[in-house]
C-alpha cells in the first residue's frame, strides 16, 4: 500500500468549474468580482466556521482532518494488483519455507499493519487470531480517519449559519448608520457576501471534500481487508493460486 502521491485532476477540475460557473455568472450579470471580495464577511465566516468546528471536535482530530484534506489533490494510491502480488509472493515464500522467513519482510516493510501481519505470521499466530488483532487495529485507524473526516462535514454545516450571522451583523451595521448614506454601501456588501461565502463554501468546498475523504477512507478499507483475508490465507496454508483467484474479486472496479 503505496502512499505516493498521484494528482487526481477530477478534484482540480471541479473546483475550477464550480468558481468558473460562479464568477462568470457575475460578470455575465454585469456585476464585478471585487463586489464578491469581502474580508470582513471572509473573517466572520471563516472563523465562526473554525471555531465551531474547534468547539466540537479536540485539535488533534482538527488537525488530522486538515492534513487528510491533501488526499483530494493527492490521494493515496490504490495499489490492489501490487498488493495480491505480494501476498501471493508471501504465500509461495511460506509453503517454501515456513512462516519464519517472513520475518525478514516485516522488517522491510514501511506500512505498519503490513508489518505487524507479517510478524504475527513469522511468529506462528493462528488463523483466527491473526485476523482478530489485524481487525481491531484497522477498526480502530478507520474510526479516527472518519472522525478527522467529519470535520468537513460540520464546517459544511455551520458555515451557511454564520453566513446568516455575518448577514445579520452586516445589516445592524447599515441600521445603526442610516443617517450616514456614505457608509451604508459597505454594510449592505458585507451583508450580503457573508451570506454568499457561507453557503457556497460549505456546498462547492467543506461537503464536497467531507464525501471525497469518506470515499477514499472506504477505498482504504477495501484495501485493508484485502490485506487480512491474504495473511489469514497464509496462515491457514491455502494454495496460493487459491488466495490470488479470491483476492482478485476485490478488485472489481479495476476489471
Amino acid at each position: 500500500m503505496s502512499d505516493r502521491a498521484k494528482i487526481d485532476f477530477n478534484s482540480i477540475a471541479g473546483v475550477s468549474l464550480a468558481l468558473a460557473a460562479i464568477m462568470g455568472g457575475q460578470l455575465l450579470e454585469g456585476g464585478h468580482l471585487g463586489a464578491l471580495i469581502q474580508f470582513a464577511a471572509f473573517f466572520i465566516v471563516v472563523g465562526g466556521t473554525v471555531g465551531a468546528v474547534l468547539l466540537q471536535s479536540p485539535v488533534k482530530i482538527l488537525m488530522n482532518g486538515v492534513k487528510m484534506s491533501k488526499w483530494i489533490i493527492f490521494p493515496p494510491e490504490k495499489a490492489s494488483q501490487v498488493l495480491i502480488r505480494q501476498l501471493v509472493g508471501w504465500s509461495y515464500l511460506a509453503r517454501k519455507d515456513g512462516f519464519l522467513v517472513l520475518e525478514t519482510h516485516a522488517e522491510s516493510a514501511t506500512d505498519p499493519l503490513t508489518k505487524k501481519g507479517l510478524q504475527l505470521l513469522a511468529d506462528g499466530s493462528k488463523p483466527d487470531k491473526l485476523r482478530e488483532i489485524l481487525e481491531i487495529e484497522v477498526d480502530a485507524e478507520v474510526s479516527y480517519q472518519r472522525q478527522s473526516a467529519k470535520i468537513w462535514e460540520a464546517a459544511g454545516g455551520y458555515a451557511p449559519t454564520i453566513g446568516i450571522l455575518g448577514a445579520v451583523l452586516g445589516l445592524i451595521h447599515v441600521m445603526e448608520n442610516l443617517s450616514e448614506p456614505s457608509l451604508l454601501g459597505s454594510g449592505i456588501a458585507v451583508a450580503f457576501v457573508a451570506t454568499i461565502y457561507g453557503v457556497g463554501l460549505a456546498n462547492l468546498f467543506f461537503l464536497p471534500i467531507a464525501n471525497k475523504l469518506k470515499s477514499i477512507i472506504n477505498e482504504q478499507v477495501v484495501m485493508r481487508e484485502m490485506l487480512i483475508d491474504g495473511l489469514v490465507a497464509i496462515a491457514d496454508g491455502e494454495n496460493p493460486r487459491l488466495i490470488e483467484n479470491r483476492l482478485m474479486s476485490y478488485c472489481v472496479d479495476e476489471r
